[in-house]
């Protein structure tokens, strides 16, 4: 069969896509760009314009399909109706993706969403970047956010045997990768339920010969706080990227305390200033959630006034969205037009500090290592605290060179 993939959502469902490639092609089956006999799209429903996209390709496919990722229950009917010759399958069942595709090739559409832990390491992959490998470390979450549908349909947090990763990171570095992404819907909870903890795992993997950098996913505060000192010392280790997801949602305690979130905004505060600190060049990456249902003027305004303070350097800012099942999807909406206008003050702010930080990189001179291709003949790559920098014509993935930056933007630095 050939198969095509269309993958949304984030660097998990990337990493489940590769390992779905991987027994296909182990099965047999070829993974192809056009001309597929089937189509399977690997959607993400924490927000709906994510999970709309998927819709959307579910509607256009010309061939029989499979959806496959992070599929709500209260999705399943919708999903369905959509078109008959469709065969459904959830995260936790990535590992039956050999038969669901031979089933529905012989117009078998199946239903595979029963939830059961799986470990999601240490098999075959197809990887889309081949110096980098996306690592899972863990599966589910400790959260209880009212507005989100991760637990619902990723489930409690299953942690990954530490020495599991081990071997799928020594395995990778022998087959050529140079960036190892740790990743989880919480790389800070990693090993509560098992009776480890992140910054244990952490010092395993650093002490892995072999020339290679690691990318610590997305992390709460909760858990920053918990190991802020270890992790602080963990980033001078030249094989960490001084890069960190660290996601924030609202500058309002009110707000927190209403989305469930454990943490205050002062303790936010406390942790970037002391990261910043220590590593003045790290690079802070947050998430601010724009809109939530009880977000009064006043709590948006300290959400302003979080990211003055701050200064982040990447800003992920959305829309809040009704997910089905959640605590929030009670509440009542605020207006599109003050979720707009708060969308606009927020990136008009972001921008003017973004530009302001990395101007402060302007002149630096050091080593990259070339991690991707970008548009118009040119390449990218990032340096130790994960800036992307562009450079004309195509470079070797992999390759490692050293650069000057001459020009900035708000969102990348050019040799």
């Amino acid at each position: 069969m050939k198969i095509k993939f269309i993958t949304f959502g984030c660097s998990n469902n990337i990493s489940e896509s590769e390992i779905m490639c991987g027994l296909l092609k182990k099965a047999n089956h070829e993974i192809v760009e056009n001309n597929e006999d089937i189509r399977i799209v690997n959607i993400c429903s924490v927000k709906s314009p994510s999970l709309n996209k998927g819709i959307k390709e579910i509607k256009n496919s010309p061939v029989p399909i499979i959806i496959a990722g992070c599929i709500p229950k209260e999705s399943i009917e919708i999903l369905k109706s959509i078109r008959p010759d469709v065969s459904l399958m959830n995260t936790h069942n990535f590992d039956k993706i050999v038969e669901v595709v031979e089933k529905t090739s012989q117009g078998l559409y199946l239903e595979v969403l029963d939830k059961s832990k799986k470990v999601k390491i240490c098999l075959p992959k197809i990887r889309k970047n081949p110096i980098v490998n996306i690592v899972p470390i863990a599966s589910g979450c400790k959260g209880e956010c009212t507005y989100c549908s991760v637990r619902n349909i990723k489930g409690k947090l299953y942690s990954f045997p530490p020495e599991l990763i081990i071997t799928e990171i020594k395995q990778s570095l022998k087959e050529g990768c140079k960036e190892i992404w740790l990743t989880a819907q919480d790389t800070g909870a990693y090993g509560l339920d098992i009776g480890t903890t992140l910054p244990k795992l952490l010092n395993q993997i650093l002490e892995i010969k072999g020339d290679f950098k690691i990318r610590l996913g997305m992390t709460n505060p909760q858990f920053m706080i918990r190991y802020l000192d270890e992790i602080i010392e963990i980033f001078n280790n030249p094989k960490m990227f001084k890069f960190l997801h660290i996601p924030v949602q609202s500058g309002s305690n009110r707000t927190l305390f209403m989305m469930k979130r454990p943490y205050t905004s002062k303790q936010y505060k406390q942790i970037i200033s002391k990261l910043k600190k220590s590593h003045p060049k790290i690079t802070i990456s947050t998430d601010i959630i724009i809109g939530f249902p009880t977000e009064t003027d006043e709590d948006f305004e300290e959400t302003i006034n979080l990211i003055k303070e701050t200064k982040p350097n990447v800003l992920n800012f959305s829309k809040f969205w009704l997910r089905p099942g959640t605590e929030a999807e009670q509440l009542k909406k605020l207006p599109g037009k003050t979720i707009k206008e708060r969308s606009m003050k927020i990136k008009e702010v972001f921008e003017k500090y973004a530009l302001e930080n990395n101007k402060k990189w302007e002149g630096w001179e050091g080593e990259i290592i070339i991690d991707e291709f970008g548009k118009l003949n040119s390449s990218v790559g990032r340096n130790f605290a994960y800036k992307p920098i562009i450079l004309k014509g195509k470079h070797k993935l992999g390759e490692e060179l050293k650069i000057k930056i001459k020009k900035v933007t708000f969102h990348d630095f050019r040799t």
